[in-house]
């Protein structure tokens, strides 16, 4: 059996044994034939809310928060719609806000593959930043136990739009909706209480899981409070093509896209797997590793109880070098170590969220890792072993295993969401 394995702006062929192999991946949906044009007819006819150019009256300034550069998210098809959708609104009254939560600023040049180079000379494109007091306001009697720190822009703003990319996600159920302000637009405070070693570790922090998740309850309650008045939500196929679109109010749009996802993201099988291979699904999601733990954690979800996880995984922009996530790596001897350094009470840092849920996985499984954008020694420093030949490496766990060893393989990854029980 063939399998292509999603790999930076590639595929990675892998050869398994028929008899022993279960591919789980997405139920494939066609791309829409206009997707302009559906983007353009879910603003004019919204769930919820008025058209978007009814509800924006001149003289009004808007904030449109999108996706930063580690996201596939279509801005460059969804933001000019909206935009043409604004155009009785003065361009000098409109700011796009990249939502890089605690992220790096996307590029000059980043900017313009994401939006396009005519969007970012006709409006104000500005990169949140989560560690500029000066740039945040403070929104109080929001979260009993969270100090809920916005950007500035979005928090001034008279009319605020999400535009998200809803897809499976490891502790908040689904990216996309209320993410796009916290925490993509939070201060980093805020992150850090929304992704600290308590609200991680909670049980429904996890996959396809939204209602209950204490942290998607917090996100959507801080989202509210910042008064969204019109979301946008896509979906995209692995050829990064928007399958379904919806606008309007928040939660409606947000409910919505989760289903539909769900329907082809969530994929079942009957019992773990002694090997389990993996990716982030391909670029720009496979950017780094920090990104990859998305794909590792997709993996978890099959992985028997002392068994192997081989991720596939570019990480062309390294580790990557800016934020806390290497640091960390580096503290400690142990993924048990990690773990347990991070749960000490008080503790606070940067992209420990990220060294958590790769620490709690390790607790259950070895982890093997094919980057060529790492080294050898990188590899071995974050805790993984690495692997330049996936297939061999494959076989050499299928036969430690013995005869009755499976393989299960997630072409691509994170994109699916793998759950125990019947289909």
């Amino acid at each position: 059996m063939n399998v292509d394995l999603a790999y930076g702006r590639g595929r990675l062929p892998l050869n398994c044994p028929t008899d022993r192999t279960t591919v789980l991946e997405p139920t494939y949906v066609d791309g829409l034939p206009d997707q302009a044009q559906a983007v353009r007819d879910a603003l004019r006819a919204p769930l919820g809310a008025p058209p978007l150019r009814e509800l924006v009256r001149p003289g009004q300034t808007v904030a449109v928060s999108i996706c930063d550069s580690t996201r596939p998210m279509p801005s460059h098809t969804v933001l000019p719609v909206v935009l043409d959708e604004l155009s009785h609104i003065p361009p000098g009254d409109i700011v796009v806000l990249v939502a890089t939560g605690t992220h790096r600023a996307t590029t000059a040049e980043e900017l313009k593959n994401i939006v396009g180079a005519d969007v970012v000379e006709r409006v104000a494109v500005v990169n949140h930043d989560a560690f500029d007091k000066g740039g945040l306001l403070r929104l109080p009697d929001v979260e009993p136990r969270v100090t809920v720190w916005l950007n500035r822009h979005w928090m001034e703003a008279d009319v605020r739009v999400t535009t998200g990319f809803v897809e499976p996600h490891f502790f908040a159920g689904f990216s996309g909706g209320p993410k796009m302000v916290a925490p993509g637009l939070a201060g980093f405070e805020t992150t850090m209480r929304l992704h600290d070693a308590e609200m991680i570790g909670a049980p429904q922090a996890r996959w396809g899981i939204t209602v209950g998740n204490p942290i998607h309850d917090a996100i959507r309650r801080i989202a509210l409070a910042s008064g969204v008045d019109f979301s946008v939500d896509v979906a995209i196929n692995r050829d990064r093509e928007i399958t379904s679109v919806r606008a309007g109010d928040l939660l409606s749009v947000h409910a919505v896209m989760c289903q539909e996802v769900k329907r082809s993201a969530m994929q079942a099988f009957t019992s773990p797997f002694e090997v389990v291979v993996t990716t982030n699904s391909g670029y720009p999601l496979d950017q780094n590793l920090y990104q990859t733990i998305k794909g590792v954690s997709a993996a978890a979800q099959v992985v028997r109880h002392g068994g192997v996880i081989v991720c596939a995984s570019e990480c062309s922009d390294g580790i990557p070098s800016h934020g806390e996530y290497r640091r960390i790596l580096s503290e400690r001897q142990t993924p048990k170590e990690l773990l347990d350094m991070i749960c000490t009470p008080g503790y606070r840092r940067p992209d420990q969220w990220e060294v958590q849920v790769q620490a709690q996985i390790q607790q259950r499984a070895q982890l093997f890792l094919k980057a060529d954008g790492l080294t050898d020694a990188e590899i071995r420093a974050a805790h993984f072993c690495p692997v330049d030949d996936i297939g061999a490496s494959v076989r050499e766990h299928l036969a430690r295993g013995g005869a009755d060893a499976r393989l299960c393989v997630l072409p691509e990854g994170p994109q699916t969401i793998p759950y125990l029980g019947s289909h």
